[in-house]
């Protein structure tokens, strides 16, 4: 059973400016829950404060019910992963050493690295179409190549609870589907907790079970797709008028923006 991450009347921020003030949210163990919101809403503030990068200046997030700021680093890295908005790696490193370093929270001294961690790594590299990279320095590669790369460092680390700041960053579409597809099947397989943030609100509602939306550092909606992406909610939270349309696809929520020019015939 996954261990169930929570923040607690949390108040977060920045150098003394509050972002998110007395936020509550459970996530759903098991599911993928996306988070959407209008930019400075708060969203990837939220990420950061759940994956202990950020701490809260009220409340607490925890993790298996106890305080996630007690918990020894390591531990809390073989349980939570995140892949950042915009992550750093060191001048020179190369594709294999970056995702080899996703096994580093699973070492210890009793634990030294194995072929099981080389066929992970292999196979993270593998999901993510990065093995022909493998040799070639990260900064030698383009936005879309690297991103998927550090997918693949997230997928390595082999985590019960994923948190990915937009993912589907500096990809094609074509990747973003298969990005998208990779990480519900990694949730459907093996049961693994996903939380993203994701700014397409129609790939947020086809690939969310549960979705979360954010206005202000406040969440504004939280619950089902069908339930929370209303065109009423995409006014409120994205001063946007818009059109909800099934997916002809899948059926989820789909928004169609309404615009100035278009009408709204």
């Amino acid at each position: 059973m996954t261990q169930l991450l929570r923040a607690e009347g949390v108040s977060l921020g920045y150098d003394h400016t509050p972002i998110i003030d007395s936020l509550d949210l459970e996530v759903i163990p098991g599911a993928i829950t996306v988070i959407v919101g209008a930019n400075a809403s708060g969203k990837s503030t939220l990420l950061k404060g759940l994956a202990r990068l950020l701490k809260p200046d009220a409340g607490q997030v925890s993790l298996g019910g106890r305080n996630i700021a007690a918990l020894p680093g390591k531990k809390v890295a073989t349980v939570v992963g995140l892949l950042p908005q915009q992550p750093i790696a060191p001048d020179g490193i190369t594709v294999t050493d970056l995702v080899g370093r996703g096994r580093y929270p699973h070492q210890g001294w009793f634990r030294q690295w194995s072929s099981t961690d080389d066929e992970i790594v292999a196979a993270a590299m593998a999901a993510t179409n990065t093995g022909e990279l493998a040799g070639r320095r990260l900064e030698d590669l383009s936005g879309g190549q690297r991103q998927r790369v550090w997918i693949a460092m997230a997928l390595a680390q082999d985590p019960e609870i994923l948190l990915l700041d937009e993912p589907t960053t500096f990809l094609d579409v074509t990747h973003q589907i298969e990005v998208l597809d990779l990480l519900l099947e990694r949730n459907r397989e093996r049961g693994t907790t996903v939380v993203m943030v994701l700014h397409d609100l129609n790939l947020a509602a086809r690939y969310a079970d549960h979705l979360v939306v954010m206005r202000a550092g406040s969440i504004v909606a939280n619950g089902l797709p069908a339930e929370t992406l209303t065109a009423d909610i995409v006014r409120h939270a994205f001063d946007l008028e818009a059109r909800i349309v099934p997916d002809p696809v899948c059926g989820a929520p789909m928004v169609v923006p309404i615009g100035r020019f278009h009408g709204q015939v």
